[in-house]
């Protein structure tokens, strides 16, 4: 090679070199997975919003408390949108703090204030690591209290390894290899990714500490989702089903065009009045608070013994309406079907909210019999909320009969009601408890009430526009 030519080409290695050095961005190694971080420096990044303190330490991005000032994010300046993402963190069990993905920061938006996904880092006992909150937007979209097990991943005062995968409409969350969150959404498709150190307001006493995050890659290339679990799937797509809970064996209920599935309660078709299909919602029409003098109750086509039961629900102002189950159609009610009932109420103005005892005609309650809890989180009128139903486990009774012992199993023994993604009570059919409960409701007139193996789910006609949508069953078996 010519002497003038080689020099040329040691000094461009050279240059190369030093590049990949200060890079901020490894370049790929055969397995597909880039450093985020380089160990060195903040290259490729820029600090947003607060003025918390962050430096660098042997390889380590160190994410330090300061006093009045807001959230902090040390934000990549290049956005993502697939990715696999893999960080270990150490934190102070005393702080809070996340990591943000599909994340923005816009002038137009609250004056540039960070907002979007954020998985989150929560050490206190609330265990809420690994869920999904929304940043200066919707709030928790996914909280941990779906994940029991998820609650236990997470490790205070030890290294924790996180693993998210943000592909397409999915985001899914691991710690420690246990899967944490399951988020279908569709709101914000690309964003930057950012490490947060919370507020502490004027509190001294949380000064100074610290988070600390290492070995940060990312992959964005030929990605492959981890295989599905049975973990619960928040899908706000309006009827959707994602793979994940296709695999889980959940069933829209309504498709969102037609009446498919559903007929009228003690007839054999959809009722012609009182009920209409559009843009995507089954909507109770309003009869002027006239209960089932429009189309009636309808009811599925199948029955079910255990289940798992959502649909989101919006009211109109004084609107009611309610979600039964196990109905039977065996009861001559004359108005409405009996069964248990899923209470759907505007709280705020109708009079059936101030009935009943103790609040047991509220939203979410179990009509007439058990009050949802009283922090229960309600969205307003004109907003959708999110109802959903869990019926499982069962209850063997046992007693003498002659001289033999006789034995029988109730199914569905277990229910839980859930409003926006929290549990908001929870009873068991079939003992004295809930005989008595029954005795002092309205249905103590109604023989067996509540003590059957299997029935239909009702939505109700109650005279007053509900809109209805997302409405999907899984049978437990």
């Amino acid at each position: 090679m010519n002497p003038k030519m080689k020099k040329t080409a040691n000094v461009c290695m050279a240059l190369l070199a030093i590049f990949l050095m200060n890079s901020s961005i490894s370049m790929a190694g055969d397995d597909g997975w880039e450093m985020l971080f380089n160990g060195k420096d903040f290259s490729g990044f820029k600090q947003l919003n607060g003025q918390a303190t962050y430096t660098v330490e042997d390889e380590m991005m160190v994410g330090t408390t300061k006093t009045n000032t807001p959230n902090s994010f040390m934000a990549t300046e290049k956005t993502y949108g697939d990715f696999i993402l893999e960080v270990d963190l150490l934190v102070d069990p005393s702080m809070n703090s996340g990591i943000q993905i599909r994340s923005l920061s816009k002038p137009e938006f609250n004056n540039g204030r960070v907002h979007g996904y954020q998985v989150e880092i929560d050490p206190a006992a609330r265990a809420w690591s690994g869920g999904i909150y929304d940043e200066a937007r919707r709030g928790w979209l996914y909280p941990l209290d779906l994940n029991q097990n998820g609650r236990t991943a997470f490790r205070n005062n030890e290294w924790n390894h996180y693993r998210i995968e943000a592909i397409g409409n999915s985001i899914r969350t691991w710690i420690n290899g246990i899967p944490c969150a399951d988020l279908i959404d569709d709101m914000t498709a690309e964003g930057f990714i950012a490490f947060q150190v919370h507020s502490i307001g004027d509190d001294e006493s949380h000064a100074g500490k610290q988070i600390k995050w290492k070995n940060i890659r990312i992959k964005t290339e030929n990605l492959v989702q981890s295989p599905w679990t049975d973990v619960f799937v928040v899908n706000l797509i309006p009827n959707n089903l994602s793979p994940q809970e296709r695999a889980q064996g959940w069933q829209l209920l309504f498709d969102g065009k037609t009446t498919n599935g559903w007929r009228g309660a003690n007839k054999d078709t959809f009722p012609k009045g009182g009920w209409k299909v559009e843009n995507g919602e089954l909507i109770v029409l309003s009869q002027g608070g006239a209960e089932s003098q429009g189309g009636g109750d309808i009811v599925t086509l199948d029955e079910y013994s255990t289940f798992e039961f959502q649909a989101n629900f919006k009211l109109t102002e004084r609107a009611n309406s309610g979600i039964k189950y196990f109905i039977t159609e065996k009861y001559g009610s004359g108005m409405s079907a009996i069964g248990l009932e899923y209470q759907v109420l505007d709280d705020e103005k109708h009079p059936d909210a101030k009935a009943g005892t103790d609040g047991n005609r509220t939203v979410a309650s179990l009509y007439d019999m058990i009050p949802a809890n009283k922090n229960k989180i309600v969205n307003k009128t004109g907003e959708w909320n999110h109802a959903r139903i869990v019926v499982n486990g069962t209850r063997v009774e046992e007693w003498l009969k002659g001289n033999s012992l006789e034995t029988t199993t109730f199914k569905g023994a277990n229910v839980e009601h859930w409003l926006n993604n929290r549990k908001v009570l929870e009873y068991e059919r079939g003992t004295q408890a809930f005989y008595a409960i029954v005795a002092r409701s309205k249905y103590h007139e109604w023989e067996g009430f509540g003590s059957w193996q299997s029935g239909h789910i009702l939505l109700q006609e109650h005279g007053d526009e509900v809109h209805y949508r997302s409405i999907k069953v899984r049978k437990i078996e």
